[in-house]
């Protein structure tokens, strides 16, 4: 309990803290529930008689919400820089809302009585893109608005916890997937004279008609908490002291660190901040490049390929059950994001990003090695665990801490929608050039895909290791006003 300042109060901070690592949760549910929906979804699509509902129509289907994280993530420092972190949350609570209601029941007023057609995809695909956007904003503001109100000494194990919420909405999606689809039957699709057929509609009838619906609207619930919520916690002090409103800045430092820490705080953070924002490129090139990198290498290390096509990937390594692998697989993850958590402010940064990158170097090549060979079936799934398991106590969550931290007061809001902005589109990148690169054949009927796949993320994560070790800087026990001094000497 030596974490916490004398005279604060803990239980305001860790109360504000859940309610935006809630945003969090909804991020990690708003982007998994795809995994369990999209069977039923694509089958229930190709009823269409206007048009043909193709892989790459599902392919864009699926990755739809992508499109609204990129401008939900581009848009978050504008929106964060002028009307502050908690409004920006309480908008993204109601996209979340909206989309979550939309994608259930995308024939809502222009479509009643209506079956599949191409222009219910279109409002389907709207609906998520919507969601998207609020994803994209809540991927960027969370953590900001929790490393500004955290004291120096937990930022980055309060920080942590946002992607801990974050694994947590995953896991929480997959086990809500999972008690929805209950007995039912998923569709098997499959292709019979070049055309994608389901080869049990009538077992999956309820699952192509029902099913994907309940699993998008499930998020109504969580959306609609966090938007109420949101309500209740205070502006972050750095953004009142930016917006001219230091009275009530130390009103919150006060009751997060105590008044004495507090009048120490506020004028550390008034020597930073000379105006509201400055120019982008005032702290040198390098500052924006790191932070731009760091969301580069935790997409392009290959997770979310693993994350949002998990039962597709254990159904090919003959798995009998791939939905309660990937339950299983979403348990591990959690173990290992709080190992993250209690240890980043012991450890700091670099050494959990470095040790986690070298750990999932080895996974992928295990992965890459024994995918296609039954006999290595045991050490293929223990190397995709332990590739998802390094992640969760390195990438995951410090990407985000550093993210959070690394940038000064005055163009956090812009330099921080630039880096996510950038994870978003990679994170697009990865996902929609998994499915191709896995199937890709060298010769015909080689199978060699995963090899290529795998292969390339284990290099890849060699790559993100020496960058960390080379170039990062470890932000453990630095204060945010710190990084403006640290940015004016390089």
């Amino acid at each position: 309990m030596g974490y916490f300042e004398k005279g604060g109060s803990r239980l305001y901070l860790v109360s504000i803290v859940l309610v935006a690592v809630l945003g969090g949760l909804l991020f990690g549910y708003d982007t998994a529930v795809i995994s369990g929906a999209e069977k039923g979804l694509q089958a229930f699509f190709m009823q269409a008689t206007d048009y043909n509902h193709t892989d790459a129509w599902h392919g864009l289907t699926c990755s739809s919400a992508l499109i609204g994280c990129i401008i939900g993530s581009a848009l978050s420092g504008l929106l964060a820089t002028n009307f502050g972190r908690k409004r920006s949350l309480m908008f993204a609570g109601i996209l979340f809302f909206l989309s979550a209601l939309g994608s259930m029941h995308p024939e809502f007023l222009f479509f009643e009585g209506q079956g599949a057609s191409k222009e219910l995809l279109m409002a389907f695909n709207f609906y998520r893109i919507v969601g998207g956007v609020g994803v994209g904003l809540a991927s960027a503001i969370c953590p900001m608005y929790i490393g500004e109100v955290s004291p120096t000494k937990i930022r980055g194990m309060l920080v942590s916890w946002n992607q801990f919420a974050i694994i947590f909405g995953q896991l929480v999606v997959y086990f809500v997937n999972f008690m929805i689809l209950g007995s039912h039957e998923n569709p098997d699709i499959d292709i019979v004279g070049g055309i994608n057929k389901v080869m049990n509609p009538e077992g999956a009838m309820w699952a192509t008609q029902e099913g994907w619906r309940y699993m998008f609207g499930s998020e109504a619930i969580p959306a609609g908490l966090f938007t109420l919520l949101i309500c209740l916690v205070p502006e972050t002090p750095r953004y009142l002291v930016m917006a001219g409103q230091d009275d009530k800045a130390f009103h919150v430092l006060s009751r997060i660190n105590g008044k004495t820490r507090a009048e120490i705080i506020l004028p550390d953070i008034k020597s930073t901040i000379t105006q509201k924002t400055e120019k982008l490129f005032s702290y040198g090139y390098m500052c924006i490049f790191i932070g731009i990198m760091l969301s580069v290498f935790q997409q392009i290390v290959g997770i979310n390929a693993v994350l949002y096509y998990a039962p597709r990937i254990f159904d090919e390594m003959g798995m009998t059950n791939p939905m309660v692998n990937t339950v299983v697989m979403g348990v591990i993850n959690i173990l290992f994001t709080l190992l993250a958590v209690f240890t980043v402010e012991k450890w700091g940064r670099k050494p959990l990003l470095v040790t986690g990158s070298l750990g999932m170097a080895l996974g992928a090549f295990g992965v890459a090695l024994a995918f296609d060979n039954p006999n290595l079936g045991m050490l293929c799934m223990i190397s995709l665990m332990l590739y998802s398991a390094c992640f969760m106590f390195s990438w995951g969550p410090i990407c985000w801490v550093l993210i959070a931290e690394i940038f000064p007061n005055t163009i956090r809001g812009k330099a921080v929608a630039i880096a996510v902005a950038f994870q978003w589109i990679f994170n697009w990148i990865v996902s929609t050039s998994f499915v191709p690169m896995f199937n890709f054949e060298f010769h015909e009927g080689d199978q060699m895909g995963h090899l290529l796949t795998y292969g390339l993320y284990g290099i890849l994560c060699v790559v993100a290791a020496i960058f960390v070790w080379k170039i990062v800087p470890e932000t453990k026990g630095k204060t945010l006003e710190d990084m403006s001094r640290i940015w004016r000497k390089k």
